[in-house]
Order: structure tokens, then sequence, then C-alpha cells
């Protein structure tokens, strides 16, 4: 699969899983209507009662208790609807940091995140050893092209590079074993059998240097759909949860679904890395591969300088 694929197919799974959160975040609010507006007994007014024409009393008479003491107003308190349930402010989550929704989240939640941060951490484990290993390996290669540029034959590029364990220091030596074991042969399809036995060297060096870097392209294109399935779930449980508590208060809500959505988030930040580093990982093996092509050519060239030598060396002697 090539880098614009992965790229194109990583948009448009975004695309789908911003739509799907979009409708289900909607969806969450629609279900979730503001309480009835409550009626007090402070908000009914009163009756006006016309004045007593009744004569003052006597002030040989006892006044009555009920006169003397003060008229205790009491205002009821106000209950809930019928079938509501009042949520407290004790009952409501206080840590609503990353950290905290996480210890407060559902099981499947929690194992969505973890893997989330388990892919994460691969993928910049992936990309640290990848870089290192493509460095070292881009500088041995650079050193054998400046041996095999400075030989003037197949042998004294020998000489120098027969100890090395490098990919140049192969590819000479894979040359130089053909050479020997062609001994005696005609030497019309050497060069032919030396450039097919460099080609397969430089398929399975590539091969080697490029291994691991397919997780990322698996971690790029599905930690989105990951997340997206911890935050459904999130969501599912918080309806749930309001079936359970017969409330509709959205500050009952709101939590499950911010725990919900830190699924989703953490799927892009895994995600968005992972096709990142895979994009860059990707060019630089293509330049490691033309390094080993220009060190092919090389060999090439001494083994053909080499072949034209022996070819003129009794032509040489016959002129003298």
């Amino acid at each position: 699969m090539t880098v614009g694929k992965i790229m194109r197919a990583f948009r448009a799974r975004v695309k789908h899983a911003a739509a799907a959160l979009a409708v289900v975040f909607m969806a969450a609010i629609a279900l979730a209507p503001v309480a009835p507006a409550q009626t007090t007994a402070n908000e009914v007014a009163a009756p006006v009662t016309a004045p007593s024409t009744q004569p003052a009393p006597s002030n040989s008479g006892v006044a009555p208790a009920d006169a003397a003491a003060p008229a205790a107003a009491t205002t009821p308190a106000a209950e809930p609807p019928v079938g509501q349930t009042t949520i407290t402010r004790a009952q409501l989550p206080e840590d609503l940091s990353p950290w905290g929704m996480f210890l407060a989240a559902d099981v499947v939640v929690k194992l969505v995140i973890i893997g989330l941060a388990f892919a994460s951490l691969v993928t910049w484990t992936v990309y640290v050893a990848k870089t290192l290993e493509l460095r070292r390996a881009r500088r041995e290669v650079r050193s054998g092209l400046h041996v095999l540029g400075d030989a003037a034959t197949l042998a004294e590029a020998h000489q120098h590079l027969h100890d090395a364990d490098t990919p140049v220091a192969k590819l000479m030596q894979a040359a130089a074993q053909e050479i020997r074991m062609s001994a005696g042969a005609r030497g019309d399809g050497l060069k032919e059998r030396i450039a097919w036995q460099l080609e397969r060297l430089e398929m399975a060096t590539s091969r080697k240097i490029s291994r691991g870097t397919g997780v990322l392209a698996t971690i790029g294109s599905t930690a989105p759909f990951v997340g997206l399935f911890g935050t459904v779930w999130g969501i599912m449980n918080s309806f749930i949860g309001i079936s359970n508590a017969h409330t509709t208060n959205l500050a009952v809500v709101a939590p499950g679904i911010a725990q919900a959505l830190l699924a989703t988030a953490l799927g892009l930040i895994a995600a968005i890395p992972a096709v990142m580093i895979y994009n860059v990982l990707a060019r630089s093996t293509a330049h490691y591969r033309a390094l080993l092509g220009d060190a092919s050519a090389q060999v090439m060239r001494l083994v053909s300088r080499d072949l034209d030598r022996a070819r003129l060396m009794p032509l040489a002697q016959a002129a003298e």
C-alpha cells in the first residue's frame, strides 16, 4: 500500500468517525430535556382581606394569645416532579481531569484507553529505533561508497572491506564470490550473474531495514475506530445511567459523555503520529535504497573494469 492510499484512507475514516460522534452527541443532547419549571408557595399571591369593622377590645380584657404571638409564615419546600430523582452535588463527579475521568470510566472504556496508550507507546518506540537504525545504516553505506569510489580494482576494494559487516561489504563480497565460482568459465554472462546477485541482496537488505514499520500503518488506520468504539460504549452506559437514575439532568449525563469522548481523543492522538511517522520512515527507507543502488553500481563498475582489463591485457602484451 502506497503512502498516498494510506493518507486517503486515514482521512476518510477520520471523517466517518467525526460524523458518527456528531450524531451521537446531538442524540445525547436531544434526549436530555430541561426539567419542567416548579411552582413554589411564594409564587402564589395571597388573597386580599377586607379591613375589620369590629370595635377595638377594651383594656380591661386580656388579649388573646393568638394576637400576641406573631404569625409564622412558613414556605413549603419545593418537591421534584413525580418520577424524577433529585441529584445532589455530592453525587456528581468533581474530578474531570483526564486521569480522574479515566479512573471513573467503565471497564471497557478503560481497556480501550489502555490499548490506545500502548499503541502510542509502540509508535514512538518504533520511531526511535528505526530512526537510529536508518541513521547508522546510511552512515555505513556512505563510508563504503567512498571506499568503492577511490578503489581502482575490485581486489583493492576487497582489501578495505573484507573484514567489515556492512551492506556495501556484502555486495562486494558477493561479487568476488561469483568471480571465484566462475573461474575457468567464459566471462560472457559474468556481469549478468553478478547483477542478479546484487539485486537480491539489495531487496533483502531493504526488507530488513523496513521491518517493523507496517505496525505504524495498522495503528494509523485502526486507532480512530478503536477510540470510537470506546466512545459509543461510554455514551451507551450514560444513557443506561439516565434510565436508572430517573433523571434527565444534563449535569448527570455530561461526565459520562466526557469520559467516552476521552477514548476518541486518545485514538486520534495514537493515529495521527503513527501516520506521520510512517511517512517519514518511508522516505528515509527510499533514500537508503537509493544509496544501496549506488553501491551496486560502483561494484558493477569495478567488475566491468577488471573484465575489460583482463581482455585487454593479452592484446597489450601482444602489441609489445
